[in-house]
């Protein structure tokens, strides 16, 4: 046959498809046309999901295999660079409802009046060990909730104590490493956080959580949850109360001792996911109480401590719990990656009728949170199913890397007369008078030994017990200095006289 024979020969096979209204589809025996089917990223269809591409049977393998490609660079990059902190967690999904009229301190949308429902995701965690690490280790255990309310997200971030063991942002970077692997080893040694702490004895309040019974939660839903930080609500009148929040498990508070954690911690290092995710498939849905607790702006100088201080508790005898609604975690989620590993919260995420306050921590996470999730996920990880709000929402934030949201407007600034979209209404936000002179100091009420006492105080003796002996544990370090050993020995003496008195009498120490 000659050349231009073959040509057309060739011409009519590959278009007679085409030419007859018959698709590749079509060709396909009726009983496949409806299946699902392999496809590449971009939709092409994958006919051999097994098998690479070669030269003949053997290979070498040819470099045009795209599909092969394409499912090797998506392997290579389904992991993202795990939390520094919170590594380590789970999430559920749920909903939030109102069960008490609090209208009068917000006008929060979600929290207009009782009966309100509010779907919610919350991401349990722990904060300091690595994403693979046991659930069974002594560790502060994260507690994320965010709310996907009419009016945008709202992310109370918070732990399962509540307190914290800084007051400042400035030294979170220090304190972070000194309880992390050391950079020479990557082991994990109580010499490190020893000395760091010996530097800032507000952190004994956190400790009084950390190694009490409660410092290992039997799992994720018996552990409560606060807010730790002091935030405001603002009534629709302008009136600014700070708030603190409280989450309050229905099926109560429950821990692990030292020996049960060994034993469950030896044969499953997930149990607490595994806890969660199965309750919630048996239908054992967990469940949460939400209580504030209220303080006046203008009382804030009438205590012996500075109610913006992360290291400190407001008495519940002066400031009682006041019922707000109940949260309620009934689906797990579809995937772990996508609402786990990709789910990101941030304590600026807030809503209209909810703000700050100068709390000094909470001032510094508003920017780090966010800016670590762009670093791990991506400058667009808001716009992520988990990450999104569900509510209608416009910016002119465009472009940038894995921007994924399609748009066809011409106008990509503001103002313009061609593009309607408005300011929203103008909602009250807190409107005291900022006045002082910069400066880098220590609060003036650091207070720093009366409430870790009465909490040791409060404590049958047998859990004293049990406190003291984790201390003697990390102080017994090697690598620890008489300097450092009478500093901690000073600290808890000063919290309370007899548990100083103990610690140094167990350590064969004359202080």
């Amino acid at each position: 046959m000659d050349p231009y024979k073959r040509c057309c020969w060739v011409l009519v096979f590959l278009c007679f498809p085409y030419l007859y209204g018959t698709t590749s589809e079509q060709l396909l025996p009726s009983s496949d046309r409806d299946s699902p089917f392999w496809t590449t990223n971009s939709g092409a269809p994958v006919s051999n999901n097994n098998s690479s591409m070669t030269v003949g049977t053997r290979g070498p393998i040819l470099l045009e295999h795209y599909h092969l490609l394409e499912k090797l660079a998506n392997f290579d990059r389904e992991r993202i660079p795990e939390r520094v902190v919170h590594a380590r967690g789970a999430s559920a999904k749920g909903y939030f409802e109102v069960t008490h009229n609090i209208s009068h301190l917000t006008f929060a949308n979600f929290l207009r009046a009782p009966g309100v429902q509010t779907p919610v995701i919350v991401r349990f965690s722990t904060v300091v060990n690595e994403r693979g690490s046991p659930e069974t280790l002594r560790d502060p255990r994260g507690f994320a909730v965010k709310f996907y309310t009419n009016e945008g997200n709202f992310d109370l971030v918070g732990n399962n104590f509540p307190v914290f063991f800084i007051r400042d942002g400035m030294k979170f970077p220090d304190m972070v490493h000194a309880f992390k692997p050391n950079p020479k080893s990557h082991i994990q040694e109580n010499w490190r956080f020893l000395d760091f702490f010996s530097y800032h004895p507000e952190s004994l309040h956190m400790f009084t959580f950390l190694f009490d019974d409660v410092g290992i939660p039997q799992d994720y839903r018996h552990m409560e949850g606060f807010g730790v930080n002091t935030f405001t609500f603002i009534n629709k009148a302008g009136k600014v109360h700070y708030i603190k929040f409280h989450w309050k498990p229905t099926c109560g508070v429950r821990s692990l001792l030292e020996d049960e954690a060994i034993k469950i911690g030896g044969s499953d290092h997930s149990h607490a996911t595994r806890d969660l995710y199965d309750s919630i498939a048996a239908g054992n849905y967990p469940e949460w109480k939400l209580f504030i607790q209220t303080m006046n702006p203008d009382h804030e100088d009438k205590f012996d401590f500075d109610p913006l201080d992360a290291t400190k508790t407001w008495p519940e005898d002066i400031f009682p719990l006041q019922p707000v609604g109940h949260m309620v975690l009934n689906k797990n989620v579809d995937n772990f990656f996508g609402e786990n590993e990709q789910l990101a919260f941030c304590p600026a995420i807030v809503v209209p009728g909810i703000y700050y306050s100068d709390d000094k921590l909470l001032q510094t996470r508003v920017f780090s949170y966010a800016d670590t999730q762009r670093y791990r996920i991506g400058a667009n990880y808001l716009q992520l199913p988990a990450n999104a709000p569900k509510c209608i929402y416009h910016n002119n934030h465009h472009d940038g890397a894995m921007n994924f949201m399609h748009r066809d407007e011409e106008v990509n600034y503001f103002p313009s007369r061609f593009d309607p979209v408005r300011e929203a209404w103008k909602y009250p936000i807190p409107s005291n008078v900022l006045m002082g002179k910069r400066e880098q100091r220590v609060i003036q009420k650091e207070n720093n030994f009366k409430q870790p006492g009465e909490r040791y105080r409060s404590w049958a003796p047998d859990r004293q017990e049990r406190f003291i002996s984790r201390w003697i544990v990390a102080l017994s370090d090697p690598r620890l200095t008489h300097e450092i050993r009478s500093i901690w020995i000073s600290y808890w003496s000063q919290a309370d006289k007899s548990l100083g008195q103990e610690i140094a009498k167990r350590l064969n120490m004359n202080i």
